[in-house]
């Protein structure tokens, strides 16, 4: 696992901490018993998940392993290891 880049991308933290905040929303409105406030927190948290897939489609998200920069990176990096 130390080799790879999983998750250390733009896109991944965005929509990581889009969700973490809806999360965070939704646990206090349960506690707070509001219905709506929870539901609207769940909504945030999946537009976490969208605003993450919206910005691995625009290149902002880790390449496909079958890409040459990816194979070479990742021969470097054992390289150096």
């Amino acid at each position: 696992m130390a080799g790879s880049s999983h998750g250390h991308t733009p896109a991944a933290w965005t929509g990581v901490i889009i969700a973490f905040i809806g999360f965070c929303v939704a646990g206090a409105f349960m506690v707070m018993a509001e219905p709506l406030g929870f539901w609207a927190g769940l909504v945030v948290v999946a537009l976490g998940g969208v605003v993450g897939l919206i910005m691995r489609s625009m290149g902002l998200g880790q390449p496909k392993d079958s890409s040459p920069q990816v194979v070479r990176t990742r021969e470097t990096a054992s390289a150096d290891a």
